[in-house]
């Protein structure tokens, strides 16, 4: 969010048939992924049982374009000692990044069931942390539109759910948070 500019903005995630088992061919907002561990030791169940830390890999993945791979087979994730999730962690507790969840979405068609998270950050935390996206990744590709993402805008928003194939998930998370885009930017960040 730019609030100087009064602007905000998003990324967008073409799921790429071909790579991904689950809402191939649609577009999904970011971050996106199953929650689970980042690996299957026994130690990772407990230790990544936390929808932050799942958020922070899958942003990682999605726009910055690193591997699923964490370290050694059976390691766990080092958050504290990892910068990108220290520093994410640091806007998150300062209050330039600010997490909501806002609902649950079942899709129609598998019943896969996704949490539906709302992520707002201030625009030059956005550019410090995750500026250097990545237009294609392991899973399909990030659509940023003009910039660093697309416009946050009713006309926005309608042309992608009329016109685009929008994973059931995401068309209702982008509707909720246009709904609610003055209580997100007046509880969120300054």
């Amino acid at each position: 969010m730019d609030q100087a500019a009064g602007q905000a903005s998003f990324p967008l995630h073409w799921r790429d048939p071909g790579k991904v088992g689950h809402a191939g061919g649609l577009y999904q907002v970011v971050p996106v992924g199953m929650f689970q561990a980042s690996s299957d030791a026994p130690q990772n169940q407990a230790h990544d049982f936390d929808l932050w830390r799942c958020m922070l890999r899958e942003f990682a993945e999605e726009l910055l374009g690193m591997p699923e791979e964490y370290g050694p087979a059976g390691s766990s994730v080092d958050y504290e000692g990892w910068p990108f999730a220290r520093q994410m962690s640091r806007a998150r507790a300062d209050g330039t990044l600010t997490a909501w969840v806002v609902g649950m979405g079942v899709d129609p068609l598998t019943f896969a069931t996704d949490i539906l998270a709302v992520v707002a950050i201030d625009a030059p935390v956005f550019d410090e942390l995750l500026g250097a996206m990545v237009h294609a990744n392991a899973e399909g590709r990030v659509l940023l539109g003009e910039g660093q993402g697309l416009s946050f805008t009713a006309g926005t928003i309608d042309r992608l759910l009329s016109g685009e194939p929008v994973q059931a998930a995401g068309a209702a998370l982008l509707r909720l948070a246009w709904e609610y885009r003055d209580n997100l930017v007046a509880s969120g960040t300054p």
